[in-house]
């Protein structure tokens, strides 16, 4: 096993991971909400943005699966630098998804009509859903880890590890689903 490289400090881990979870959460709310830049001509398609999130997303996938194996090699090394590549890769996801939806219109799949669309609607609110809670299960579950706190951190692996493949996983079917109906900026 590894060394841990915090100390253990429940009370301020617990209120730090919370406040940053719901800050988060607030932030993504509020600011996915607001559409006062969208009108701004940046000189690029937006939906770039949604690109780089799906690539993100798809990455994550990749980085969380391949970590799997590394534990379970007993590569623990390995596992913790992966582990914090795919956490900061979800933190500029994070970046990268409030600034397309500050700066595009909502877009609209298909309807009813479309052959999809009962598909992407379940893919879409389960993903929303999921999305939505992961976040504090992953930093708890990392912070086990930190702590060195390893029985408890496998136990909470369990259960965050395939919530956070299935939201990376279906953030990438969400873009593939809905990135044809994507309209041009225009100004």
């Amino acid at each position: 096993m590894l060394t841990p490289v915090l100390k253990k400090n429940d009370k301020q881990a617990n209120l730090l991971i919370w406040i940053v979870s719901l800050v988060v959460f607030a932030a993504v709310c509020f600011l996915t909400n607001v559409k006062v830049l969208t009108g701004l001509n940046l000189g690029f398609n937006v939906h770039i943005l949604a690109l780089c999130n799906a690539i993100i997303n798809g990455t994550v996938s990749v980085l969380l699966i391949w970590a799997l194996f590394a534990v379970k090699n007993k590569n623990y090394a390995l596992h913790k630098s992966l582990m914090f590549v795919a956490i900061f890769l979800s933190v500029l996801f994070l970046v990268t998804y409030i600034g397309h939806h500050l700066l595009a219109n909502e877009t609209k799949f298909g309807g009813p009509h479309d052959a999809f669309y009962f598909f992407y609607l379940f893919i879409l609110i389960t993903h929303i859903i999921l999305a939505t809670i992961i976040l504090p299960f992953i930093l708890f579950t990392a912070y086990r880890a930190l702590t060195g706190e390893y029985r408890q951190h496998k136990k909470l692996a369990k259960f965050t590890w395939p919530l956070w493949l299935y939201v990376s996983i279906t953030g990438v079917l969400v873009y593939v689903l809905i990135s044809p109906y994507y309209l041009p900026v225009v100004h």
